[in-house]
């Protein structure tokens, strides 16, 4: 038997990005919307993420536009004066409470757990094989376009020796072994991997019990330019923009933004060719840096007992070491497509980054605008970086894009009181002396700094 819906959108994908699409959609159209995902609930990925994992950025940033993850200032620690970031445990009772008390309690939303999508409008439940169906009229969004791999998830990249113990990130919980490995090998170049190493080593482990294998070096960003304050990150972005409009390279580029403490590298004698551009504390840059072994070899082939079979070469490590595999890609880089496709929607980041704020404004935008090319024309997407010139890339598409819907008088009031949005002037802040100085800094140097930037990028005027 097949279950008819009758729903004005199925979303597919109870993730950051389905959940917020779906929030703005609610808030703003008076439709029905099913929600499926093949996990037990909502959430996404975060369901499966390792214990000790927390957002790289501040929770304000993260979630959905009508509930605000985390807006607290911490007071100590290592982070004092920095907003809070979530863990994977706040994460999701966040999400299942945006559920409960946003999303059906509104009547009009309905989620379908356990459910895998079968294209042509139907899915089935994995437990039940029950088969449901939406009409012709529903437009089906693709909430899983960018959805992230995580190690837990996703299959070793690399051959595994008799003998060898190799475990996913999740199961790193090194202050409970009984007989804890003489090394670990941490298998990785990104922020999976520097948690890992981090994790390693707030349990007292020694640093030269630990081998990073690196196959290459990232940029990241410095986390206290990019706070949820306007005179913070909008200083940020005109600083980024000076530098633009004076560089002649894009490595130069990258090392006057190092100059201006924008952007950090875990090593100052290794040129990085990685920029995903997560942030970092600077604490973090601190402990991360007394990690000397680092295996720079390219990809991990093979683990043999005593071995590393790498790309570039073998490298001898501890007969007992334990291998700590944070090798899956965190950040997905398929093709940009339109947003609004026939019959379909691909929600995608608009601005550089920030994918929650994405996804609620193109559920914002669906909801307040009838044609499909004028909704195309106020959000192009943007792709996630990953090498220097993607993330060039993504920066010039993201600003380009926020000229695009920010030309918006409703849209433009909406995202000044979303907290998602990072360059939101909040109303208490709109005319202040300190605001008004950092918006006059990014007027001068954005022609400058976007047309030297899109040429360094490859990118037409």
């Amino acid at each position: 038997m097949t279950r008819r819906l009758e729903v004005d959108y199925l979303v597919v994908g109870a993730g950051a990005t389905g959940m917020a699409f779906t929030d703005a959609l609610i808030d703003h159209a008076d439709v029905r919307v099913a929600i499926l995902d093949r996990r037990a609930g909502v959430g996404g990925h975060w369901r499966a993420a390792y214990p000790f994992v927390r957002l790289h950025q501040a929770s304000t940033f993260y979630g959905v536009a009508s509930t605000v993850l985390g807006g607290a200032v911490q007071q100590e620690g290592p982070e004092a004066g920095l907003h809070e970031r979530a863990g994977r445990d706040a994460i999701c009772a966040y999400y299942d409470r945006v559920l409960a008390e946003r999303l059906l309690a509104s009547g009009r939303v309905e989620l379908f757990s356990g459910c895998e999508y079968r294209g042509d409008r139907t899915f089935t439940s994995l437990e039940t094989g029950d088969r449901f169906e939406v009409p012709p009229r529903c437009r089906v969004v693709d909430a899983r376009y960018l959805a992230p791999d995580i190690p837990a998830e996703s299959p070793r990249r690399f051959a595994v020796g008799d003998d060898v113990r190799v475990v996913p990130v999740n199961d790193l919980v090194p202050a409970s072994e009984a007989e804890p490995p003489s090394q670990y090998v941490v298998v990785g170049s990104g922020k999976t991997a520097t948690d890992a190493c981090i994790r390693l080593l707030a349990a007292g482990t020694d640093p030269d019990r630990i081998c990073w294998v690196r196959p290459r070096d990232p940029w990241m960003l410095n986390r206290a330019v990019v706070q949820p304050d306007p005179t913070v990150y909008l200083a940020m972005v005109a600083d980024l923009l000076r530098a633009a409009g004076e560089a002649t390279s894009l490595p130069g580029l990258f090392h006057a933004l190092e100059d201006a403490g924008i952007m950090l590298r875990l090593d100052p004698s290794v040129e990085p060719t990685m920029a995903k551009a997560p942030t970092l504390g600077l604490w973090e840059l601190e402990q991360l840096r007394t990690v000397e072994h680092v295996v720079r070899l390219g990809h991990l082939d093979a683990v043999g007992r005593g071995r590393l079979d790498l790309r570039g070469g073998t490298v001898a490590v501890r007969p007992d070491a334990l291998v700590v595999d944070c090798a899956a890609d965190g950040l997905k880089r398929p093709p940009r497509v339109p947003v609004w496709g026939p019959g379909t929607i691909t929600p995608q980041p608009v601005r550089a980054g920030f994918p929650c704020f994405g996804a609620a404004l193109v559920g914002y935008v669906e909801a307040t605008r009838g044609d499909d090319g004028e909704k195309n024309r106020l959000c192009p997407p943007t792709s996630y970086g990953d090498s220097l010139t993607d993330w060039a890339q993504m920066n010039v598409l993201g600003m380009r894009s926020a000229a695009s819907f920010g030309a918006e008088p409703d849209i433009r009031t909406w995202a000044d009181s979303v907290a998602l949005n990072p360059a939101r002037v909040p109303p208490e802040l709109a005319g202040s002396a300190e605001v008004a100085a950092v918006q006059e800094r990014i007027e001068a140097h954005a022609p400058r700094g976007l047309a030297r930037l899109a040429a360094l990028a490859g990118l037409t005027p």
